[in-house]
């Protein structure tokens, strides 16, 4: 007789607490990424700021400084796309010891008893979460390169202000896309950190989710950073408004 496609000990809250998991996710890129534009946050005033800067960077002949932040970034990407492999080879390295590990998380006095088929299943979801994150980081790469070639191909000054923002905008919308890939995988870090506690129980997994979006929400949109980035955000709007009166 095959064996059972799903655990015995999978409960109805078990589900319910992986889907509410992937919702809180996907819910909260989608609303981040793609729907809040002109909203109070972060990842928006930022894509305003970074057309402004590609802008400036237009008008300047010497771009030494606008490559250091630019290369600046770009390690950063590489750092943890370097970290994620290692955390993704040490996940897929554990299986090998999948039954002790599970024999001892079982013993915890705060861990639910799970079958060691549950228990593998839990561990599966992380891999998969960090390998999302991989192919996020080295999408975000790829896309650095990209910004690179548009950045080393940008006419030297003086350029038509017409034509210096229609570049800008390109520029800046290529680097927002990089940059979106980038906080795509760094957001896996946290939800991996949330998935984790599902080898407490459902519940735990549900609170976490849940505490993860907040915590995200409240630095993207009321954090006293979010409230600076504005503050600058809205005088290179004002200035800029003024320019072409």
């Amino acid at each position: 007789m095959p064996p059972a496609i799903m655990p015995a000990d999978l409960t109805t809250l078990d589900i319910i607490a992986f889907v509410w998991f992937v919702g809180s996710w996907v819910g909260f890129t989608v609303s981040q990424d793609h729907r809040l534009y002109g909203r109070n946050a972060v990842n928006q005033h930022l894509k305003i700021m970074r057309r402004h800067w590609m802008e400036r960077m237009l008008e300047r002949e010497n771009r030494i400084m606008d490559a250091q932040l630019f290369g600046h970034t770009m390690h950063s990407c590489t750092f943890f796309a370097s970290t994620n492999m290692l955390v993704l080879a040490a996940l897929v390295g554990s299986f090998g010891a999948a039954e002790r590990a599970q024999q001892f998380v079982s013993g915890l006095s705060f861990t639910v008893q799970t079958s060691h088929q549950l228990f593998e299943i839990k561990m599966m979801l992380m891999v998969v979460i960090f390998t999302f994150g991989f192919f996020k980081f080295t999408w975000a790469l790829r896309q650095y390169n990209y910004c690179c070639a548009l950045i080393g191909s940008a006419p030297m000054p003086p350029i038509p202000p017409e034509d210096r923002k229609v570049i800008a905008r390109t520029i800046g919308e290529a680097l927002t896309l990089a940059i979106t890939a980038l906080n795509g995988g760094i957001r896996a870090y946290y939800f991996a950190l949330a998935a984790l506690a599902w080898i407490i129980g459902p519940i735990p997994l549900i609170a976490a989710s849940s505490g993860v979006v907040l915590v995200l929400t409240r630095r993207q949109a009321f954090s006293a950073t979010e409230k600076v980035i504005r503050v600058q955000t809205q005088w290179l709007e004002r200035n800029d408004s003024s320019k072409t009166k």
